[in-house]
C-alpha cells in the first residue's frame, strides 16, 4: 500500500524480546487485513535482551515497520515521544508492547473518535458487560488509589489514566506530543492534563485487556515516583496557565 499511512501505531519497548514479536505479529495481520495504509513505529527504549534484533527479524521485508534503537533507557514517556515524532498517521495509536490490549480493541476507540472525540483512550476501569479485564487484585486497588488521586490532581472524568491503550488525531497528537517533558510512567497523566486544559474532547472507552506476566511497572517501586512526576507536571501546567 503506498500513499500517507492513515494509522500509525507506536510501541515503546524496554526489554520485550520475549512478548513483543508475537503481539506485532497480530498488529501487522490486523492492519493488513483492514487493507489501509498503516505504519508500526517500534522504539526500544535501551534494551538488553536482544529486543531490537526479535523486532527485526518479525518486521523483515515488511517496509511499514520501523524501529528505533535508543542508546540508552530514558523512560517510557521519552520513547513514545519519539515514536509520535516520527509518526505521520491521520490516527495514532500508542499501544503497549506486552499486548494486554489485544489491538483489534482498536476499533472501539476509532468509533468513538469517528463520534467526535480527539483522543478515545482504553479502559480497564469503566464497566461493560461486553468486555473481559483479568487483573491482579493488588494492581487492581492500586490503580485506583492511583487514578483516585489524578483526578483530584487535574484529570477529572477519566478513570483510568494508565492503561497503555491510547488513540489520538494525528493533529491533537502533533501538538501535545512535543510539550510533555514527564519521561517515566506518568507521562500520560500530563498528556491528559494538557488535553483537558486545551479543550480537547477525551473518550474513555472500556477494552479487553489481559495482565501480563513479566510487567515492568511495579506498584511499590514505580508508585511513588509517578506521583512525584504528576506533582511536577502538575506544577509546571500551573506556572503556565
Amino acid at each position: 500500500m503506498s500513499g500517507a499511512p492513515r494509522w500509525s501505531v507506536i510501541i515503546p519497548a524496554y526489554d520485550e524480546a520475549a512478548r513483543l514479536p508475537g503481539y506485532l505479529k497480530d498488529i501487522q495481520a490486523y492492519f493488513e487485513g483492514r487493507d489501509e495504509p498503516y505504519e508500526i513505529i517500534v522504539v526500544d527504549d535501551g534494551s538488553r535482551d536482544g529486543t531490537v534484533e526479535r523486532v527485526r527479524e518479525v518486521a523483515a521485508g515488511r517496509p511499514a515497520v520501523t524501529v528505533h534503537a535508543l542508546a540508552e533507557n530514558r523512560g517510557k514517556g521519552h520513547a513514545v515521544r519519539v515514536g509520535m515524532a516520527d509518526a505521520s498517521g491521520a490516527l495514532r495509536l500508542m499501544a503497549d508492547a506486552d499486548g494486554a490490549t489485544p489491538i483489534a480493541e482498536v476499533a472501539r476507540l476509532e468509533a468513538a473518535v469517528a463520534a467526535g472525540a480527539d483522543i478515545a483512550i482504553g479502559s480497564r476501569a469503566l464497566h461493560d458487560p461486553a468486555v473481559i479485564r483479568q487483573v491482579r487484585t493488588h494492581r487492581k486497588l492500586s490503580g485506583h488509589v492511583f487514578n483516585f488521586l489524578v483526578r483530584r490532581l487535574g484529570v477529572p472524568g477519566v478513570t483510568d489514566t494508565q492503561c497503555g491503550f491510547k488513540l489520538f488525531r494525528g493533529t491533537v497528537a502533533a501538538a501535545l506530543f512535543p510539550l510533555v517533558t514527564t519521561d517515566g510512567f506518568g507521562f500520560d497523566v500530563e498528556l491528559l492534563m494538557m488535553a483537558v486544559r486545551r479543550g480537547y474532547r477525551i473518550a474513555e472507552v472500556p477494552v479487553n485487556w489481559a495482565d501480563q506476566p513479566g510487567s515492568k511497572v511495579g506498584v511499590l517501586r514505580h508508585g511513588p515516583r509517578m506521583l512525584r512526576e504528576v506533582l511536577s507536571a502538575r506544577r509546571r501546567l500551573g506556572r503556565g496557565r
